[in-house]
């Protein structure tokens, strides 16, 4: 079985930063390291996209255009048609947008059946890019934290079978987590089909089933099981040359805190690691409270009746920000938008979560373009490709 999956989800080799070929994916980084996608010589016509922190926390990226997707809640379905819409999916799941880079800001988790498999067609997509001298950076949002500390209120019911049918795919390959996981997004819905025409009528309503879903779930997520310690490659906030990206809003004291130091504890913590025998701490500034990372809606929240001193100092906050980690505007996801994704405080701060996911607002994909330092947003319309709003920030 495992060969024959294997064969239907063929990836390219990563290329070291040495421009050797490689079968197995680049090994975790040591801390305040640095890594270099450069491509594979010939087809590479920028300078290589240099990554500093474990997880990446600052990325160089010259003359790259950058592509900004919120949250996507489960929903493969639509993740793959924000992908395409932006030219760096094919519909046969390739990676088209060459030297590209992608940034999804997190909310991959909950509220959708197909978490697994959007985690893995991230994870393939990034393979693909590197070799083409482009690349694929997530950032956590609340519902990976939730997850990881074992907080499964929101989780579909569908999502529950996802884990079983994985871990049983994933024993398929070996428990060879490198090579089954980017393979799980082309063999997801064919895996789902066949277990479920193998179950009576009773079965889905079986508590049994459900308690099943839960224990593989938690097999996952716990802190250093293979699906945490997948999260664990990436950080809650990502600086992509003068963008600062992030799932809820990155705020001051965030930064005196060090955005690499936060981005190194949530990792740590995700893998289950601690400096002594009790277990690790959940880092409180990233993942708890109305003024974390991943949950703050300061920048996000609509609120038509706020009074102008207010957005004062909600901008004043963020200029402050910005200025301290010399960024030039950020991008953040976490609160729906039913207008679509847009920009506050002079386009120093994008909004780009639009609820496209059935299970939030079943809205259209729409992702965010930057290019020379000029955002567009680009939003699909009955299949029909619109481009709006063009802000320059030269």
């Amino acid at each position: 079985m495992a060969t024959s999956l294997s064969l239907r989800c063929s990836l390219p080799p990563l290329l070291p930063s040495n421009g050797s070929s490689s079968s197995q994916s680049l090994p975790r980084k040591p801390v305040d390291s640095l890594a270099l996608y450069s491509g594979n010589g010939s087809l590479g016509s920028l300078k290589p996209i240099v990554v500093n922190g474990d997880p990446p926390t600052f990325v160089s990226a010259p003359g790259r255009r950058i592509i900004a997707v919120g949250d996507l809640h489960g929903d493969l379905d639509k993740a793959r048609q924000a992908f395409e819409m932006a030219g760096v999916l094919s519909s046969d799941g390739l990676w088209i947008g060459g030297e590209t880079v992608l940034v999804q800001l997190g909310d991959i988790l909950d509220r959708g059946e197909d978490e697994l498999a959007i985690l893995s067609l991230l994870r393939s997509m990034d393979i693909q890019a590197k070799a083409h001298g482009g690349a694929v950076f997530q950032v956590n949002g609340n519902h990976e934290t939730m997850n990881v500390e074992g907080d499964f209120r929101y989780v579909d019911s569908g999502a529950f079978d996802e884990c079983v049918y994985f871990l049983e795919y994933l024993e398929e390959y070996g428990r060879d987590w490198e090579k089954a996981f980017p393979c799980w997004f082309a063999e997801c819905h064919r895996w789902k089909r066949e277990r479920k025409m193998s179950q009576s009528y009773w079965d889905s309503w079986s508590l049994v089933k459900r308690q099943k879903g839960v224990i593989a779930r938690s097999i996952l997520l716990k802190p250093g099981g293979p699906l945490a310690s997948e999260l664990s490659r990436h950080g809650v906030i990502l600086k992509v040359d003068d963008w600062l990206f992030c799932h809820g809003g990155t705020l001051p004291h965030h930064v005196a805190y060090g955005i690499e130091r936060i981005n190194r504890e949530v990792s740590r913590w995700m893998r289950g690691l601690s400096d002594g025998e009790d277990r690790p701490e959940i880092p409180f500034i990233a993942t708890r409270g109305y003024d974390s990372v991943v949950w703050s809606r300061l920048y996000s929240r609509g609120n038509p009746h706020i009074e102008n001193y207010q957005n004062n100092q909600i901008q004043s906050i963020l200029e402050e920000t910005l200025r301290a980690v010399g960024a030039k505007a950020m991008v953040v996801g976490h609160t729906p938008q039913p207008m679509g994704a847009n920009c506050k405080y002079n386009c120093s701060i994008w909004c780009i979560d639009v609820g496209m996911s059935s299970g939030v607002l079943d809205s259209m994909p729409e992702v965010l373009e930057i290019r020379d330092n000029k955002a567009r947003v680009i939003r699909s319309k009955r299949d029909m490709f619109s481009e709006l709003q063009a802000i320059d920030y030269t």
